[in-house]
């Protein structure tokens, strides 16, 4: 007789994106459910019930009147701006240049990226992210000190050392030799180690230069299963600057596209300002786009067109963007979504938001093999969410009519008092 552990509650994970429409065969929603966990994996799920009687062995851990769903996936963050989140600024460039370049240099000090990756980790898994595609920053150490702290936790984690060779502060500045040498190390030391995996990160076209992008395609094209990260489109101030010094190119995608940066496992945060031609090379190369809400109002940058990136079979994921967002909560990320979206005259559903939190998350870092559902035999990353976590919330939820209308109350009103208990590979954290 099978044993493991027996986490009762009522169950939610999707099975495909719900679309604009809400389709219910998107999603399992199990009132009075169990999942079954056995050496990190799920195992078997369906009613308290029935599970109970199959499994009389498991332990039993008791949830009912909450919500196991997936834990988050964040598609885009950054951990070396843990400490200037909320920083007044008034654009994009001015940002970057009075509050996140002078941080970085701090991650020079190995103990400072330490202590900064430890908190930053525990921050996440406070508000129910168990997994993120996570910049540090120019340092090698930065990225030693991210991947030590993650592996610790047993995290699904991606990240790799930033590179900038150019129109940046010389204190962060690297070169394409060091870069590549960076890089082939930590690769060989981290890449596909526990749940690590290495992704290269030129931070934006302006600040690498030609020679150095071409370097980065052939890593990318070299080593097996790397992932890229990096921003596109997010200003139009950075896109005419972007038009500047890469005249030659049709627009700031192209430039990637013309190094070889497109294909599966890359993620572009932001791409607010795309054109139809964009889109398409974006759908089928299988890039994909990290939805960035709350830090594209926070700068002004745009507002984001969801259904024209998903019309072009483009993958999709929400990220919280810190420290330009504003809140590590995926729950805050969704509300600022939603806010978006109405000024494109769109609407996000909350079957549909939660779903970009979570598989659709996985998909667009194609870690959807294993994470994003509770599909038998994926990786036991989950959360336990409490409706009656604040009185308004409470409150709002008993006087809600059915369950869309209670996660779409969810969505809006919650924050990491929500999260009453997150759980990695199985294990409480």
């Amino acid at each position: 007789m099978q044993s493991g552990q027996l986490f009762k509650a009522d169950i939610l994970h999707f099975l495909k994106d719900p679309g604009l429409e809400a389709d219910p065969s998107a999603w399992e929603y199990i009132a009075d459910g169990a999942l079954l966990v056995t050496d990190g994996k799920i195992t078997d799920i369906g009613t308290a019930h029935d599970l109970c009687l199959r499994y009389p062995n498991a332990h039993v851990t008791n949830y009912s009147g909450k919500l196991i769903m997936p834990g988050f996936v964040d598609t885009h963050i950054h951990y070396a701006q843990t400490d200037v989140i909320a920083s007044y600024g008034t654009t994009l460039l001015d940002w970057l240049t009075k509050h996140t370049f002078p941080v970085e240099r701090l991650f020079s000090d190995p103990d400072h990226a330490s202590t900064v990756a430890e908190f930053f980790l525990d921050e996440l898994i406070r508000n129910g992210t168990t997994t993120a595609s996570v910049f540090p920053t120019v340092h090698k150490n930065s990225v030693d000190a991210f991947f030590h702290a993650a592996g610790k936790r047993n995290m699904r984690m991606l990240c790799g050392k930033v590179m900038m060779d150019r129109h940046c502060p010389s204190y962060l500045q690297d070169n394409v030799k060091q870069a590549e040498e960076d890089n082939r190390a930590l690769i060989e030391q981290w890449h596909g180690k526990r749940r690590l995996g290495y992704s290269l990160t030129p931070r934006f076209a302006p600040t690498s230069s030609k020679e150095q992008l071409a370097m980065t395609g052939r890593l990318f094209a070299e080593y097996d299963g790397l992932w890229l990260q990096s921003h596109l489109a997010e200003n139009t101030d950075e896109i005419r600057w972007v038009q500047e010094l890469f005249p030659d190119s049709r627009s700031y995608l192209d430039v990637y596209d013309h190094y070889g940066l497109l294909g599966e496992r890359t993620i572009y945060a932001h791409s607010v300002h795309l054109d139809q031609t964009d889109r398409h090379l974006m759908g089928v190369t299988g890039t994909s786009i990290a939805f960035c809400p709350t830090s594209n109002l926070f700068l002004g940058s745009g507002f984001f067109n969801l259904e024209n990136a998903a019309s072009a079979n483009i993958r999709i994921g929400m990220a919280s963007d810190v420290g330009g967002g504003t809140s590590f909560s995926m729950f805050r990320t969704l509300s600022a979504a939603y806010k978006v979206l109405q000024f494109a005259h769109q609407t996000l559903n909350p079957w549909r938001g939660l779903y970009l939190a979570t598989l659709g998350g996985a998909r667009a870092l194609y870690l959807d093999e294993h994470i994003g559902n509770f599909a038998i035999g994926k990786e036991a990353d989950f959360n336990v969410i409490d409706f009656e976590a604040t009185p308004l919330l409470a409150r709002r939820s008993e006087h809600t009519h059915g369950l869309d209308e209670r996660l779409f109350a969810l969505m809006v009103l919650a924050d990491d008092r929500a999260i009453a208990a997150t759980y990695i590979m199985g294990r409480l954290q």
